[in-house]
């Protein structure tokens, strides 16, 4: 289970994307998450996935 601090959320994601999926739906998928949770709880702090980069960043 992810954390719901957007903070932790958002560092937990992005280094899982970068060192082990290559791109979202696979990481929620694999673990079992919420896509639309986990992109709302980071969209109400600011941030957005990149597809681009396999990242989420800044809006």
């Amino acid at each position: 289970m992810l954390p719901k601090n957007p903070i932790l959320l958002l560092s937990i994601v992005n280094t899982k994307l970068r060192d082990f999926y290559s791109n979202f739906d696979e990481l929620c998928q694999d673990l079992d998450e919420s896509k639309d949770e986990i992109i709302d709880i980071l969209a109400r702090a600011g941030y957005i996935y990149d597809k681009e980069i396999n990242q989420f960043r800044e809006r």
